[in-house]
């Protein structure tokens, strides 16, 4: 990815089925783009077909895949890589991202599993991620996913991430909220891990709402508000990297549209914050 050329810009929101009425009753109003898992919409038609087809003619479009599994030891599902290929194409999709985790093991797991930060999974999931990019015919970006144990890590977080996005050649979906969550449950700096990530390689960014289960553990779960702390987070990265691209994720306990709106400006209103002191330059030295 060339320092400082964005696959899109501004402020972005999830498209849920959900939010498919709402949002034509609305309007989009300041949302620049929109982002969708493609295993949801891959050969829908109908109704939905047709709806999702009007707003990804309206706005750009990512996707940000669930099923890929890079880190997983099954081997990868080529076949469904080649599918996802053809939607990418059809929808002409911006950018293609996943997590940088596993969820599948001689069948589907319903959950994101973290890979060991391992030299060997380094390779092996490196490996991975170049055949798929090689398939797609595209670079893609991986997420700095939450996670709840480290088993058998012999790297640290930052440079398993590092080491990975290097030897691959591919890019950073960048999730704030994620950082955040990991800094409480593992007990590091928000923003020394921040501003030790590859900001060149950001592709665009992502910002949620979690669930404080104890005083020492949250659960990201994109089902409430953004929280201040990761406001505050989001507006370092800014600060640290340049303005970047950056989508609301919210998943389930959907509020009125107006409120989903409301922070998307919020994205906005910090991203032009920043926007006098963004510059290729500034990015490429990130």
């Amino acid at each position: 990815m060339i320092s400082g050329n964005y696959p899109v810009e501004g402020a972005g929101l999830g498209l849920r089925r959900a939010l498919l009425g709402p949002l034509r009753s609305h309007g989009l109003g300041p949302v620049d783009f929109m982002a969708v898992a493609p295993e949801n919409w891959m050969n829908v038609g109908g109704r939905y077909g047709q709806a999702f087809r009007e707003f990804s003619e309206r706005l750009p479009f990512v996707c940000h895949g669930l099923s890929l599994s890079i880190g997983g030891p099954s081997p990868l599902d080529e076949t469904f890589v080649q599918r996802l290929r053809g939607f990418l194409d059809e929808h002409d999709i911006r950018c293609y991202s996943e997590h940088l985790s596993y969820c599948t093991d001689d069948g589907h797991l319903y959950d994101l599993m973290p890979i060991p930060f391992t030299e060997e999974a380094v390779h092996y999931v490196s490996g991975r991620i170049r055949r798929v990019q090689e398939i797609l015919e595209r670079r893609i970006a991986l997420e700095n996913v939450s996670y709840y144990a480290a088993p058998g890590a012999d790297l640290s977080e930052i440079d398993f991430i590092t080491a990975v996005l290097d030897e691959a050649e591919c890019d950073l979906l960048l999730d704030v909220n994620n950082i955040y969550v990991n800094s409480i449950n593992h007990r590091y700096d928000s923003i020394d891990f921040l501003q030790n990530l590859p900001g060149h390689r950001i592709a665009y960014g992502h910002i949620a709402g979690h669930f404080n289960e104890a005083e020492d553990l949250i659960v990201d779960t994109h089902g409430a508000d953004v929280i201040p702390g990761v406001w505050e987070l989001l507006d370092k990265a800014y600060e640290t990297f340049g303005v970047f691209p950056t989508l609301l994720e919210r998943d389930f306990n959907i509020p009125p549209v107006e409120e989903l709106m409301d922070e998307v400006e919020q994205i906005t209103t910090l991203q032009q914050k920043w926007q006098k002191h963004d510059s290729p330059a500034k990015r490429k030295q990130a």
